[in-house]
């Protein structure tokens, strides 16, 4: 067994972005380990080290591969030599393939008593140390830097995602070298620009960590750790206060610093009066600072800061940071009062000249067809007079606020900002939530509309878009979704499953009528049924990851339940069912799928019981009843009784199989009992295929 030794390999660049830098730290673990696999070095665990401005690997490797001896069977000895003992073109290429001559084959009996030739080969150990130069040569090359261009320095085509200024490799004490675009490796890394500027030497690989935070560096663990606890301080000095870190942003300001201090700053009291979305965005979008809540959940004048400079400097620090910020806010309540002078009416007039897809028309059209189809969908949720009018007012202002400076300016707050200026405006509390809400939910996990009003408008702003699309023979394929029509669909089943407790299926039509009357030329027919299909796409997935097995889902989804909130609670009650009772339903499942087969739809469903047997008759009466207790059930969607009652016609269906021959040679028997499967079948009809839960043997 060989010897092994820790090694480093560190790549120090001029500031790298957050973002490349977390994708490479996800892609030298898989690098640094296949490469070491694919030399045949043996090594420990992998532990990554990133900074702004390095990339560093630790692991412990061994010193040389292993020496192997290799032995290869080949074709059997009478095909590999001819009569007169010479090499065949079998065996030259055999001996070809694994590298030696023809001469230097051997032959011998293998354990099945019969005569093959072999091919062995030593293979000696190699040293380590050539095997990583290259390999660091080579993930250096092989780094990938998706969404940014790479950059060149130097006299040499290599090129990194920012340029490489030094490299540190080492197995134990001894340098690995190691070249890459003019930069050679050597002993030294470099501290924080200003807390430990220079060169530092790492005698081994044990001491890198400390040698870095001696210099002012921290791991991206323990910056994150010093920038979690500072925040907790912050919060705990104020009682139930609350400190906004959207982990994105998080994320990047841990990947900002090489020696994080956590300080608190201040802006002036009158932008409290601005919306504290843009404040709050302005903020964290553009200073990358982290507004504080107090206890009320109210925005308070002060931010956290994360500074990468001296301690003894917070002062300064703060007095900077505080000077950026007042000029970003002035900028953000500067939009917000012009905006105000502006009637909601006249931004919307102004939508006339934005588009919305090329062969769609305008966002004014777009807003347009929203108004009609919001009273599409509160008819079809039964929602009252007045809802409906707060829904439609919403929908014809909600748009309005696309063309608003805020909104230019900080284009995650549309809707938000529209509802504020709605309020300004003297609109209704709900028409204004309604503005606000109606881009909900955006993402998953995320909030619904709060009001009925907002769901509405929510589901017409969706609807429309997937309408749309799919009439201009646009839907989205594989991983191109620009218009995110998957997230759409998504949102819209989970507002009807949780709010508007309607079907999705009728109101695809008022949506593409409002592209017809819009002059837009496609197959109505053709379109609804294609919405539908990619709709309930949408919640057979969603079906499938709350843990519905496949299998349910396909069998709730052959049925005619289509409603969200009855589709889930069906499917949700039959796989309950099955997992309490599974030899139940799989021998239901069973016998479905046998009737189901044997069926005739053309001999109809009215039996003479003067035919029938004992065993007949009872599966006729118990079809009857099944068939009204299903059908009452299914009307006050109760899903657990209707699953009940299905359920009660097991033994009966098991009986009648085991006692009736179905085919009889009697042609007035074999259709009677025919029509008698026919009459148990439409029992299931419209609520699910049976049949797709019998297990295939």
């Amino acid at each position: 067994m060989a010897e092994t030794r820790d090694f480093l390999f560190e790549i120090g660049t001029e500031e790298m972005p957050s973002a490349p830098l977390m994708n490479a730290v996800k892609q030298l673990p898989r690098l640094v380990s296949d490469g070491l696999d694919a030399a045949g070095l043996a090594h420990g665990n992998i532990r990554i080290v990133s900074t702004p401005r390095r990339l560093a690997v630790l692991s412990s490797v061994a010193t040389e591969t292993d020496a192997i001896h290799d032995i290869k069977r080949g074709p059997a000895a009478n095909i590999a030599f001819d009569a007169d003992g010479n090499p065949t073109k079998a065996a030259e290429g055999f001996a070809r393939k694994c590298g030696i001559a023809a001469s230097e084959l051997i032959r011998r009996e293998d354990t099945d008593g019969r005569e093959y030739i072999f091919a062995e080969k030593d293979i000696p150990a190699a040293p380590a140390m050539p095997l990583l130069s290259k390999l660091f040569h080579d993930v250096i090359a092989n780094l990938e830097w998706p969404n940014y261009r790479s950059q060149r320095w130097g006299t040499t085509h290599e090129t990194f995602v920012r340029p490489i200024r030094w490299i540190c490799a080492l197995l134990g004490s001894e340098v690995i070298p190691v070249s890459y675009a003019d930069v050679t490796s050597g002993n030294t890394t470099r501290g924080h620009r200003v807390l430990g500027p220079g060169e530092h030497v790492v005698s081994e690989p044990a001491v890198y960590e400390q040698v870095l935070e001696e210099a002012g560096v921290l791991s991206e663990e323990r910056r994150r750790q010093v920038i979690a606890d500072g925040i907790a301080k912050i919060e705990a000095e104020r009682s139930g206060a609350h400190v906004d870190t959207p982990k994105k942003v998080l994320d990047e300001v841990v990947n900002l610093c090489e020696w994080p201090t956590v300080l608190v700053g201040t802006f002036d009291e009158e932008f409290l009066h601005v919306p504290h979305e843009i404040i709050c965005e302005s903020m964290l979008s553009n200073q990358r600072y982290f507004p504080i809540y107090d206890a009320s959940g109210a925005l308070t004048r002060e931010f956290v800061v994360v500074g990468n400079g001296k301690p003894e400097n917070a002062a300064a620090i703060i007095d900077g940071n505080e000077r950026v910020v007042r000029a970003r806010l002035y900028d953000a309540k500067f939009f917000y009062d012009e905006d105000l002078k502006i009637p909601l009416e006249d931004f919307r007039e102004r939508l006339a000249k934005v588009g919305f897809q090329e062969k769609l028309g305008t966002v004014l059209q777009k807003s347009e067809r929203m108004e009609d189809l919001a009273l599409a969908i509160a008819s079809a949720a039964r929602i009252g007079a007045h809802a409906a009018s707060d829904a439609q007012r919403a929908a014809h202002l909600a748009k309005a606020d696309l063309v608003s400076s805020a909104v230019v300016e900080f284009t995650s707050q549309q809707g938000v900002m529209g509802g504020y200026y709605a309020k300004a405006a003297g609109e209704s509390d709900e028409v204004a939530a309604a503005i606000r809400d109606h881009y909900r939910p955006r993402f998953a996990g995320d909030e619904l509309p709060s009001g009925i009003a907002g769901c509405i408008v929510a589901v017409a702003d969706k609807l429309d878009t997937i309408a749309g699309m799919f009439a201009i023979d646009e839907p989205p394929t594989g991983s191109k979704d620009p218009f995110a029509l998957r997230r759409s669909a998504i949102g819209i089943l989970n507002i009807l499953r949780e709010r508007l407790h309607c079907g999705y299926e009728e109101l695809v039509g008022p949506a593409l009528d409002a592209y017809a009357d819009q002059g837009l030329s496609f197959d109505k027919d053709a379109v609804a049924q294609a919405v539908c299909a990619f709709i309930k796409g949408r919640m057979e997935q969603m079906a499938r990851d709350e843990k519905i097995a496949p299998d349910t889902v396909a069998a709730v989804s052959a049925g005619a339940v289509s409603a969200p909130v009855d589709y889930f609670a069906l499917a949700h009650a039959l796989e309950d069912a099955r997992e309490s009772d599974p030899e139940t339903f799989e021998n239901l499942a069973t016998a479905y799928a046998r009737a189901s087969h044997l069926a005739d739809a053309s001999l109809g469903s009215e039996v003479d019981e003067s035919l029938m047997g004992d065993a007949e008759r009872a599966l006729m009466h118990a079809t009857d009843a099944a068939g009204e207790f299903v059908q009452i059930a299914l009307e006050k969607k109760d899903f657990q009784q209707l699953i009940s009652g299905l359920a009660a016609l097991r033994e009966p269906i098991d009986r009648f199989f085991d006692d009736v021959m179905v085919m009889d040679e009697d042609v007035a028997l074999r259709e009677n009992r025919l029509r008698l499967l026919n009459r148990f079948e439409a029992v299931f009809a419209g609520i699910a295929d049976m049949g797709a839960l019998a297990k295939k043997k």
